[in-house]
């Protein structure tokens, strides 16, 4: 098995459209958009899985094939901040894959000048909040009903790792960025 990150691209899109048909939790990833074919996925890549001076986004790539994503927006360099995101298909799961991959984009923006990365996870999502943990983010609190899945309001914890933090001691990816 080789994991590796790298740009999304758009031969990616079958990847992608399989991907959010694995887990009807993954709409929260995709909101307010269409993924019902390849052409779809093609589209959302262009246009939301970005990699550029504000957003950089990592498809985690199994074998040859994006089973996930993980990336950085709101890349602001004169406070050196950025907000950390991550997604995985239902068969990648449970496997460290989502911790490593946090991890290794970390220490690509502390290396790449940027010192604090905040993420949030819903309250009542454990998984992500062990995701955030192992990849050394601490929790910072909760921001109460913060967002909005259809009719329904989550609260969420937000948590954020410095630059000057601990380093986790988990095995990293190759982060590309070039496909």
């Amino acid at each position: 098995m080789v994991v590796v990150l790298r740009p999304w691209s758009l031969d990616d899109a079958a990847a992608l459209f399989a991907a959010s048909r694995s887990d009807p939790d993954l709409a929260t990833q995709f909101p307010d958009v269409g993924l019902g074919d390849e052409e779809q996925a093609r589209t959302h890549i262009r246009a939301a899985l970005r990699f550029d001076e504000r957003a950089r986004n990592w498809a985690i790539v199994e074998d040859g094939v994006a089973v996930g994503n993980v990336g950085l927006a709101a890349i602001e360099f004169r406070h050196a901040t950025a907000w950390a995101h991550y997604w995985l298909a239902a068969d990648a799961r449970g496997r460290g894959f989502a911790a490593r991959a946090l991890t290794s984009v970390s220490t690509w923006a502390f290396d790449a000048g940027l010192f604090r990365l905040e993420l949030g996870h819903r309250s009542n999502n454990p998984a992500s909040c062990r995701v955030a943990t192992i990849a050394g983010f601490r929790a910072e609190g909760v921001e109460r009903q913060k967002l909005r899945y259809g009719s329904e309001r989550f609260d969420v914890e937000t948590h954020a790792r410095l630059a000057t933090d601990p380093v986790p001691d988990l095995p990293g990816f190759e982060v590309r960025t070039t496909s």
